[in-house]
């Protein structure tokens, strides 16, 4: 299925970075052909009235301007990506209690094929975000690295999958097809320090899986030495110049709390380049 509807969440501070972000968002909307709608979402904080003394209300007035300004700016780098992409375009806003934006996206991440998140480095509430949106929108997430905004590309011509044979990275290249059958390059990656024959099945009957689909991938292994599997994509995407990575999320439920494994904590926290995720 064709990814034709994608959306895109806009959440905290008009920072430089995030604008870049924004813009690339729907630079990459763009080359899917796809309509891109935003949600600009800010928490409705209570604020106790407070005395204050007369020469700090010219600075307490300064600050809340410019706090309310923040999603209209957001919303306004929105406005001229899309202006400027020419792209069928959406976008909406509100104040929501700080608890239910997370699950607010997630049900609106549910009426997309796809939803793009900005993200900002080892960032808690990003994380939380991108956790909830996964687990409750049943919709894959496509996460663009803040700190690479510059280097980003929005065309996916060189895509890696991160393959380890389970049923999470078989939804994730379910999910990812269109963006494959585009690319030029797909290179299906297992990280393994023993090359077995379990492991050169696997890899060689997804690309044979793919081959029916158009997608002429190849396979290959690369070790750990030691290194986190996570740290080992990253770096091995760097080095090969890859624009996106596919790749499964992996979790575990215990006592009602959502705990990460390794590998996609170390991507979420901090993605080397473009990261379509699944679970």
């Amino acid at each position: 299925m064709p990814i034709k509807d994608v959306f895109l969440p806009l959440v905290g501070q008009p920072r430089e970075p995030a604008l870049a972000a924004i813009e690339k968002c729907v630079a990459v909307a763009a080359d899917l052909g796809a309509r891109i709608t935003a949600l600009g979402l800010e928490e409705d904080v209570f604020v106790r009235p407070k005395v204050m003394l007369p020469d700090d209300s010219d600075a307490a007035e300064a600050k809340g301007l410019l706090e309310a300004g923040d999603m209209q700016q957001l919303l306004n780098a929105f406005s001229h990506a899309t202006s400027r992409a020419n792209i069928r375009a959406h976008s909406r806003s509100a104040k929501v209690p700080a608890d239910q934006i997370a699950s607010i996206l997630a049900e609106h991440g549910r009426f997309s094929d796809l939803t793009l998140v900005p993200v900002k480095p080892h960032d808690s509430r990003t994380e939380h975000i991108i956790e909830t949106l996964l687990f409750e929108s049943g919709r894959p997430v496509l996460l663009c690295p803040e700190q690479h905004v510059d280097e980003l590309r929005p065309e996916f011509e060189n895509v890696m999958i991160a393959w380890d044979h389970s049923a999470r990275a078989a939804r994730a290249v379910g999910d990812a097809l269109p963006i494959l059958q585009a690319a030029t390059s797909v290179r299906v990656v297992t990280v393994a320090d023993d090359k077995s024959d379990r492991i050169v099945q696997s890899g060689t009957a997804l690309v044979d899986h793919l081959r029916e689909h158009g997608i002429y991938a190849s396979f290959e292994t690369t070790t750990g030495s030691g290194s986190s599997i996570g740290k080992v994509l990253g770096s091995w995407a760097n080095s090969h110049a890859i624009d996106a990575i596919v790749m499964g999320a992996y979790h575990h439920s215990r006592l009602n709390e959502i705990v990460w494994g390794g590998v996609t904590k170390t991507v979420i926290g901090e993605p080397p380049c473009w990261v379509m995720i699944s679970h």
